[in-house]
């Protein structure tokens, strides 16, 4: 199912509440005093070393109010035999983006980046020793999500964000990202021929990155068809230092069922 046919719309504006959407379903979310790490995992259905670090960010424990999750699928890897219908060039840009920014000089996969910086771990007690480090750092951006699905199944979101120290950053961005969780494709050609692949946090769409306005805020509104699966979708908000790279907050929203 292509994520592009079910996304019929996205705009910035006010959201303006119909009679429908007053008494429609409400899910939100806020960050607090204390920060969220941001944990990408860039992979391919085309690698054959992908399928175990895509089963360890499945397998780690939701905790939305310590981390989030997301995993960008590439498209470098779909000319070896196999076509990864996740993959994006534009996630493959923003791997290449997050290694010019730490002067790697190159990109692989799998690749776990976090909070902005190339983390070479899979082991479960370092990740969240690295992300209560970062919860005690003093928070420098205030976002938060709401999501209205009214009784057609249409979901309206809405995405603000604020600095909250604008000398500190130069120049921040703001992304959101659409997720899905829950996915199976059965591989029948490249590295993974013959294997069942099982994918979550899977980013099927990107946008951004939206400069912080002089108000500080911004409004998005999307709709999604019937053929949509809400109790597996949800959004992350995250911003990020332009100059470095760094994820100065994030925050994740399922979408109400």
């Amino acid at each position: 199912m292509s994520f592009k046919s079910i996304v019929s719309s996205i705009f910035t504006s006010l959201l303006l509440l119909t009679p429908t959407q007053l008494f429609a379903a409400t899910c939100t979310a806020q960050t607090d005093a204390q920060t969220i790490s941001l944990l990408e995992l860039y992979t391919s259905e085309g690698c054959s070393s992908c399928p175990s670090a895509d089963k360890w960010l499945s397998n780690l424990t939701p905790n939305p109010s310590l981390y989030v999750a997301l995993a960008f699928h590439v498209d470098y890897w779909d000319y070896i035999g196999w076509h990864d219908r996740f993959s994006k060039a534009q996630f493959s840009d923003r791997q290449r983006k997050i290694a010019a920014l730490n002067h790697t000089g190159f990109v692989y996969t799998p690749q776990f980046v976090l909070n902005g910086k190339d983390f070479k771990s899979g082991d479960d007690h370092y990740f969240h020793s690295k992300i209560a480090k970062q919860q005690k750092l003093p928070t420098r951006a205030t976002l938060s999500l709401n999501t209205t699905t009214d009784s057609n199944g249409r979901i309206s979101l809405n995405a603000t964000a604020q600095l909250t120290n604008n000398q500190e950053i130069k120049q921040a961005e703001v992304f959101l990202a659409l997720y899905e969780n829950k996915l199976e494709t059965q591989v029948k050609a490249g590295e993974n021929n013959g294997r069942l692949l099982k994918h979550d946090y899977v980013v099927r769409e990107l946008f951004g990155a939206f400069p912080i306005s002089a108000e500080n805020q911004f409004i998005k509104q999307f709709k999604l068809d019937e053929a949509w699966k809400n109790k597996n979708a949800g959004a992350v908000l995250f911003v990020q230092d332009a100059n470095n790279g760094e994820v100065l907050q994030s925050l994740q929203l399922a979408f109400c069922d």
